[in-house]
């Protein structure tokens, strides 16, 4: 696969990059459970592959995501060369403090689960979820925190990486030298939430990484066999606009997965696409959707169905395991 830099950092990056949260076995947000030697063999099959990049996080599946790929790091005697990790900096899961101290200790718990000595891609995670954000924008907060780290090697790349729209684009206007974003659920063939943020952010140079473009497993699995969207459990009503996107797949014989895949990987403001995996067969799966061809009268029809683009997870009870 080609690469892509990112901006001036060094680091570059597939058109793919996978995401890893589900591989730390997180069965309130997915509504399954990963067991090691699955999760295990999903993260060989990812270094195997053409994709040079993962993103995992501090608190996916409670440090339980880090900590496995961290034992397939070691396996192989070391990170693969030329290959790249994405974590996050997150939160106190218990106090849902996020100062400055817990960010250093966040960084401190990755690197050594990963067992690497930096990383490629930090990014700050999830502030809507946190007590006070002032602990984090504020003078001596979380994201200054983060732009020592940088300054000290510890990261290559820093960024933010959350949903909620509003307040992340608030976040992006203060001016932190963030190298990348990540959002998820909010640009896809069902909802084009963060189009305007996503404009502004390639702009300016920040690296845009889609992440969820399958809005959490509907448009890849089918709204049959998957009935939700963004995490939440879909009525009929919004079901439909899934359905017509499927009936419009099917009269161009294709599948929803390589048309809602390619549908952010061709879009020029995209750097990567974040695709979730907890199968290795997944991974080659991926690769086959990414270079399935889809004629142009089939994009045709898509891209004239109608969008959301209100928070597809407005309504979501989150909890982070």
């Amino acid at each position: 696969m080609e690469k892509r830099r990112i901006g001036e950092t060094g680091v570059e990056v597939t058109p793919i990059m996978f995401g890893t949260s589900g591989l730390g076995s997180m069965p309130d947000t997915y509504g399954y459970s990963v067991d090691e030697d699955r999760a295990l063999s999903t993260i060989r099959a990812i270094f195997d592959g053409p994709v040079n990049c993962l993103d995992t996080s501090n608190n996916y599946g409670f440090g339980e995501s880090e900590r496995r790929i961290g034992a397939v790091i070691r396996e192989r005697g070391g990170l693969p060369p030329g290959f790249a990790i994405s974590t996050k900096l997150d939160r106190d899961m218990e106090t849902r403090h996020f100062t400055a101290s817990r960010a250093r200790r966040s960084l401190e718990e990755s690197l050594q689960r990963l067992g690497v000595d930096k990383i490629q891609l930090l990014h700050l995670h999830d502030p809507e979820h946190c007590v006070d954000l002032k602990e984090i924008t504020g003078k001596g907060g979380a994201l200054e925190e983060m732009v020592k780290m940088k300054e000290e090697g510890l990261a290559d790349a820093i960024g933010l990486a959350m949903g909620k729209v509003d307040m992340m684009f608030d976040i992006l206007k203060q001016g932190w030298p963030f190298d990348t974003i990540i959002n998820h659920n909010r640009y896809t063939l069902l909802n084009r939430n963060a189009d305007e943020m996503f404009t502004w952010a390639h702009e300016k140079g920040i690296a845009v990484f889609n992440a969820a473009p399958y809005a959490s497993g509907v448009l890849a699995k089918g709204s049959d066999k998957m009935p939700l969207i963004a995490y939440v459990p879909a009525s009929e009503a919004d079901l439909e606009p899934v359905r017509a996107i499927e009936a419009a797949c099917s009269r161009h014989g294709i599948a929803t997965g390589p048309a809602a895949l390619q549908f952010s990987m061709q879009d020029p403001r995209i750097a990567s696409t974040v695709v979730g995996v907890t199968k290795p067969e997944r991974v080659a799966e991926t690769i086959a959707w990414a270079e399935a061809r889809i004629s142009d009268e089939a994009w045709e029809e898509l891209n004239a169905l109608p969008f959301a683009t209100d928070d597809p997870e407005e309504n979501r009870d989150y909890k982070p395991g």
